[in-house]
């Protein structure tokens, strides 16, 4: 198991795991793996509770959970070391999609999604239950991407009201509930892309305004603008990421649905690299990692 270079919820030497070896890509009905480090196809994991796109995901490290997706609140949940299918863990608020989800490595938080919303809720990711009101996004939206350093978790992108797409970086601390604040701004106004982290750097791929290859990054304990990473080995949107603490890895992607993996080591800036494919083509999947 990898801990976090941030200090998380349990603080130093007690810091819950935010990343793993192994990295989950859940969506349409099935589960997929890859050991992160090693490229390579991704493998059959199992299949979730109910069979849905544009859901999110997030860990402790251990426990994957998958939240939302198209017009349904369900919550389930994994654990990614052991190859199974998933199980019931509770409800959203609402029924919510095309939403982004990220944690301290205790709590998880769910951020957005369709209306658009500017919702934030949380769980408690060790233990099942129903979601719980955090706070509020200062733009509502849905299609963003979230991510976190172990202690503040930082939501990116998204369309908001009237389809209109936004560079909106905002950020919130995990472990203490109340509304975002303004963090700064992508590089490039965009939907449906995909975040990730190392513990310090926050990176977001893809998305579309149009469909784009961009990756840009934030250094996530320091307030400012997204600088220019790199691009992606294929330009796509509704795409998902996780990381192992070290290498992000993106999966996935829409028009044409996409089994494309690719990667990048979060401390370096350049260009991905093609890592292998997923087990099938799929749009707005969800990622996390853990083992």
């Amino acid at each position: 198991m990898l801990w976090s270079k941030a200090i998380g919820a349990g603080g130093v030497g007690g810091a819950p795991p935010l990343f793993g070896p192994r990295g989950v890509f859940g969506g349409g009905g099935t589960i997929d793996y890859i050991t992160i480090a090693t490229p390579g196809n991704a493998t059959d994991f199992g299949n979730l509770t109910v069979a849905r796109v544009y859901l999110a995901a997030t860990s402790n490290g251990s426990r994957g959970v998958f939240g939302g997706g198209l017009f349904i609140n369900t919550i389930d949940y994994i654990t990614i070391a052991t190859l199974s299918n998933a199980i019931d863990f509770g409800d959203l608020l609402a029924a919510r999609f095309n939403l982004a989800a990220t944690s301290d490595g205790s709590r998880g938080v769910f951020g957005g999604g369709n209306g658009p919303s500017n919702v934030i809720q949380y769980i408690t990711i060790a233990t099942t239950g129903n979601a719980i009101y955090f706070g509020d996004l200062t733009v509502a939206r849905y299609g963003l991407a979230a991510t976190s350093n172990g202690s503040r978790g930082v939501f990116g992108g998204g369309q908001g009201p009237g389809q209109a797409n936004v560079n909106t970086i905002d950020y919130i601390t995990i472990a203490t509930t109340g509304n975002a604040i303004d963090f700064g701004d992508l590089t490039v106004t965009r939907f449906g892309l995909a975040a990730t982290s190392d513990g310090s750097r926050g990176v977001f791929g893809g998305g579309a305004d149009p469909s784009s290859s961009t990756i840009d990054y934030i250094t996530i304990a320091t307030t400012g603008n997204a600088i220019d990473f790199g691009d992606l080995t294929v330009a796509r949107f509704g795409l998902a990421a996780t990381s192992d603490g070290s290498r992000g890895v993106f999966g996935g992607g829409a028009e044409p649905s996409s089994n494309t993996i690719d990667y990048i080591t979060i401390a370096t800036t350049g260009n991905a690299t093609d890592f292998g494919d997923l087990t099938v083509a799929r749009e707005y999947p969800a990622a996390t990692s853990g083992g």
